[in-house]
């Protein structure tokens, strides 16, 4: 995957820069993998019962919610944006909100996802997102990871966790979970059977193809007598290139009449499809998009920000008409650090904010909805009289998913600290 071009204030493009050059020692530690290894399929319950794959996604910068998800009905919106809010639904103006509900609607450039949304597949959690009140991508971005609010000492991530709290749905699965990218998310830290792939079309080692066989033999000699966990993780990680090798990426046919952008997620997704259809064992799939640090020229119509979004919107949409044409058992997040000021800033972009909006998809998720207790957008109902206040936490979001999608019931050793409220994000299987 290329490197995304990025774009923000100096400590954004920093992290992205660390983010990238990251590279952990599950890419690296390539070891010893039985010559006669076959990957062996695991067929997978598809059923309301039965434990999701789950796909998180995160936006990294700080993505607008204000403009994933428009309050159309709110005049502040429109007072505090005279250059970058979304016209109204009824306005008659080309670029307006697509309606959802009377008070919210989606820019132009989301529209792709109406479909899901009709479908009750696709549900939008409004006025969500960390209570702790930094404004720092770094911490942010660490503190949602990790799932402990002002924690900076903890090395695991809340999806890591997961895995470590939970049986794995295949206990013979090579795999359990996978980051695309250069370095494991810290969502996944900690999690076993867990490691980052740059690219699962073309994760192996480099070189002829020729002498692969040699140097693969090779390395399994050097690494036959290394010590724990070494020996164990270089030979998950070749038994993973095995894995990932014998499954056809490139000759993938996406269903349901589904075409991916040729971007870095769209690629994400449809090698996420392709890895999630094979039915392998592989449980989560952690994806980055970064770019999302709006602060000048945030272009919500036919900008920067709309590009953005459109790629996302056309990514899960196609993501949507593929997995859900024949499979379950499903559900997908994605969420962002922090959200972006009520205000506009001089430089027609906006500023580092608070609440946000969050997406999530799944056949079990009780979608068609907003779901918001919604604080309002005057001064005194905005957090710091600049702000969208949080008023769900997205914790509640991801423990309910955790909890009666991923049938893990040990929330306090996924969310250490934190007492969750469902919020009935999820759809309750029939009787």
């Amino acid at each position: 995957m290329k490197a995304p071009h990025l774009a923000g204030c100096p400590e954004y493009l920093e992290l992205s820069r660390r983010q990238f050059l990251g590279v952990t020692g599950g890419l690296t530690a390539l070891a010893t993998a039985a010559p006669a290894w076959l990957p062996r399929v695991a067929f997978a319950r598809h059923d309301c019962t039965g434990r999701d794959t789950i796909v998180s996604i995160f936006l990294r910068g700080a993505s607008d919610g204000l403009t994933v998800c428009v309050p159309h009905a709110e005049d502040a919106y429109y007072t505090a944006r005279p250059t970058l809010a979304i016209p109204r639904p009824d306005s008659g103006d080309p670029d307006q909100a697509i309606d959802l509900d009377g008070f919210f609607g989606l820019p132009p450039a989301m529209a792709p996802l109406v479909e899901a949304y009709d479908a009750g597949h696709l549900a939008i959690v409004h006025a969500c997102g960390s209570h702790h009140p930094t404004r720092s991508h770094f911490d942010a971005q660490r503190f949602m990871e990790v799932g402990i609010p002002g924690e900076l000492s903890t090395a695991t991530g809340w999806l890591g966790r997961h895995l470590l709290t939970s049986a794995p749905t295949d206990p013979e699965a090579l795999v359990r979970a996978i980051g695309i990218g250069y370095a494991l998310a810290r969502t996944l830290a900690g999690g076993p059977a867990t490691l980052p792939v740059p690219d699962p079309t073309d994760f192996g080692l480099t070189g002829p193809a020729g002498t692969e066989a040699d140097r693969l033999q090779a390395l399994a000699d050097l690494y036959a007598q290394a010590q724990e966990p070494l020996k164990s993780a270089a030979g998950n990680t070749m038994s993973t290139i095995a894995l990932l090798e014998a499954i056809d990426f490139a000759g993938y046919q996406p269903a349901g009449g589904a075409v991916y952008p040729q971007s870095d997620l769209g690629r994400a997704l449809r090698s996420t499809a392709a890895l999630i259809k094979a039915e392998v064992g592989v449980e989560a799939v952690a994806i980055d998009v970064g770019g999302w640090d709006t602060h000048d020229q945030q272009g919500p119509i036919d900008g920067t920000l709309a590009g953005l979004m459109a790629d996302l919107a056309a990514g899960l949409s196609a993501f949507h008409a593929d997995v859900f044409a024949d499979t379950t058992n499903l559900t997908l997040v994605a969420m962002s650090e922090f959200g972006r000021r009520l205000g506009e800033n001089g430089s027609l972009g906006t500023d580092h904010g608070h609440g946000n909006a969050m997406l999530v998809m799944g056949d079990s998720i009780q979608g068609g909805q907003v779901l918001a207790d919604w604080p309002g957008l005057q001064a005194e109902e905005l957090f710091e009289e600049r702000d969208l206040a949080v008023t769900i936490d997205y914790r509640d979001v991801l423990a309910e998913i955790v909890e009666l999608r991923l049938m893990n019931p040990d929330l306090a050793g996924v969310f250490p600290g934190h007492t969750p409220i469902f919020h009935g994000i999820t759809r309750p299987c029939p009787s």
